[in-house]
């Protein structure tokens, strides 16, 4: 019978482009991000751990591992360490700027004179590990605080479910705390002391408006039920492959009433992908009436 293969700690086998080839189809096809050949390294670093924890000498080895039926949760595990996690608290500050200055002061008025429900759901779609959702959550309690009579919910959810589990205990770093404001950071996070020192909490408010869930924008019998008044989806789709990422935009789109607010990232447009939407600031859209059928604005 053979054993685990034994391989040196610092020499982990080299992933072949014919085994990058199998994991850019897998994770492709189970996901819909596109892992280029520039990612052979990447792939490389984040895959070696697992072949030496489970005695496989190759990536082929593991590749097959993970495709074999019952091995499902493996699988999850790999697609966790491929995700990308890099995030901040308010980061793309003008978004926030958006939301605080106009948006949400037109819905305070609306929610007003009965003419919108008192209520907002937002869905930080490619949440992390939750430094987006709880910046949505200050902002959105800072403008309609308990007891203001408004109902809010933001439902968070990422591929990775380490990144879920990790939003959803809501503890970093204190280093992390330099992009919160100020006075945001003492009324709405938790210093921790003891064995907590040199981290912060999210506090009881914050905690009270959040969801968590893992979903994949890929899958979409996976993502929360109902409509939102603002998607976030920043940063996230620049990974997809073209018609991966058309289908997502346009599914998501679909989850907005035309009054709704999509936000991307910087470095993301609609520009080619649809006419079901209309910009109104960089990178941020509202939906409009029509076929999803390509931009050319």
């Amino acid at each position: 019978m053979t054993g685990p293969v034994q391989w040196s700690h610092a020499l982990p086998p080299a992933l072949s482009h014919a085994e990058l080839m199998l994991f850019q189809h897998l994770v492709e096809t189970e996901t819909g991000i596109h892992l280029s050949a520039a990612k052979n390294a990447l792939v490389a670093n984040r895959l070696s751990r697992r072949l030496r924890e489970l005695g496989l000498g190759s990536f082929a080895a593991y590749h097959a591992y993970v495709t074999t039926r019952g091995n499902e949760a493996e699988k999850v595990r790999m697609l966790d360490s491929l995700c990308t996690h890099e995030t901040s608290f308010f980061r793309e500050p003008r978004h926030f700027e958006l939301l605080r200055d106009h948006i949400l002061p037109e819905w305070a008025a609306a929610g007003a004179k009965a003419q919108r429900p008192r209520s907002i759901r937002v869905w930080s779609a490619g949440c992390s590990t939750g430094e987006e959702p709880y910046s949505l959550a200050m902002t959105l309690l800072e403008a309609f605080p308990r007891g203001s009579g408004w109902n809010l919910e933001i439902v968070a959810t990422d591929l990775s479910t380490w990144a879920v589990q990790r939003a959803e205990q809501g503890l970093w770093s204190q280093e992390r705390a330099r992009t919160i404001p100020p006075l945001l950071l003492r009324k709405y996070m938790l210093k921790g002391v003891r064995s907590q020192e040199g981290l912060m909490t999210a506090g009881p408010e914050l905690r009270s408006v959040m969801r968590f869930d893992r979903a994949n924008l890929h899958v979409p019998a996976t993502w929360p039920g109902g409509t939102f008044d603002l998607i976030f989806c920043r940063n996230v789709l620049i990974y997809f492959g073209t018609e991966a990422r058309v289908r997502v935009i346009q599914g998501l789109l679909q989850r907005l009433p035309t009054t709704g607010y999509f936000f991307l990232g910087h470095a993301e447009s609609l520009i080619g992908i649809t006419a079901a939407a209309r910009s109104v600031s960089a990178n941020v859209y509202t939906p409009r009436p029509g076929p999803a059928t390509p931009s050319r604005e």
